[in-house]
């Protein structure tokens, strides 16, 4: 009896060491509705099933068995590439919160709504014959670039440790952080369909594309907000590419598409979650 209760433990301790071995970034798929942490956190339950560790849906307990983080939270309505740091991984997130992004956003003419997005209610309506095609290009010239922006109040943003889409869900009053500068490298206007319109970008950290698609409604003197958004590119990894979907969230999977990093790297600064 005992021998077979040893040969049940050996594997599971194989599999967890070797979860617990490793170190540094890969990209998955995070699908349009759950948060980034809880994209994050379905991936981590999965792996440790996949070990053996049966876990209680805690993340204080789920961290003392594997140390896992994403480089920079997607909105719940978006989906796309979230790149995740592992073990001593997590120390190079950093980069990928200020780091070069890409995003496919369609947007829509002649509604305005509180969260910026089509998870909001309408706040606003306003007349959009007038906006041509020319127009919206025209417009986008004086986005690219080093600009200011103001980030949007439903947003990951914190207030004295508090998310800023909490304290506004709880009822309380919030307001707008002050316009901070953020970096276009890219942004063209790829299809347009009255009232929607379809925007690719490339941005440095700490952008918000909602904030963009608002304010760029309001210079075409209309007002406009996200129905769609998926991230594209993140540094390296590339939506086409690089992710593991939800069928690959295996030890397998992630031991081919890891990009290693040593034990010794040096931390830095970040806002990464970190579980």
């Amino acid at each position: 009896m005992a021998g077979n209760m040893s040969n049940t433990v050996a594997p599971i301790t194989s599999s967890l060491s070797k979860l617990q071995s490793l170190h540094g970034l890969f990209a998955i798929y995070k699908k349009k509705g759950p948060t980034s942490a809880d994209v994050l956190n379905t991936f981590k339950e999965a792996l440790l099933k996949e070990a053996g560790v049966q876990t209680p849906n805690c993340r204080k307990r789920k961290k003392q068995w594997l140390k896992m983080g994403h480089g920079g939270t997607l909105d719940s309505a978006a989906s796309g590439v979230l790149v995740v740091g592992v073990g001593n991984g997590t120390k190079m997130l950093s980069t990928m919160l200020t780091g070069s992004k890409k995003y496919v956003a369609v947007a829509e003419l002649g509604k305005a709504t509180d969260t910026l997005d089509a998870t909001g209610i309408v706040v606003l309506e306003k007349d959009f014959g007038h906006v041509t095609r020319l127009d919206i290009e025209e417009k986008l010239k004086s986005f690219t670039g080093d600009i200011m922006q103001v980030p949007p109040l439903y947003s990951a943003l914190k207030k004295q440790g508090q998310r800023l889409s909490v304290l506004l869900k709880r009822g309380h009053t919030v307001e707008a952080k002050p316009a901070r500068p953020v970096t276009v490298y890219s942004l063209t206007l790829q299809e347009f369909k009255p009232p929607l319109f379809t925007l690719d970008i490339e941005c440095g950290g700490g952008f918000y594309v909602r904030s963009l698609v608002d304010d760029l409604g309001k210079a075409l003197s209309s007002c406009a907000h996200v129905k769609e958004l998926s991230r594209t590119k993140q540094g390296a990894f590339t939506l086409q590419d690089h992710v593991l979907h939800e069928q690959k969230w295996t030890l397998e999977h992630i031991l081919q598409s890891l990009h290693a990093c040593s034990e010794g790297d040096t931390p830095k600064p970040t806002e990464a979650e970190i579980y």
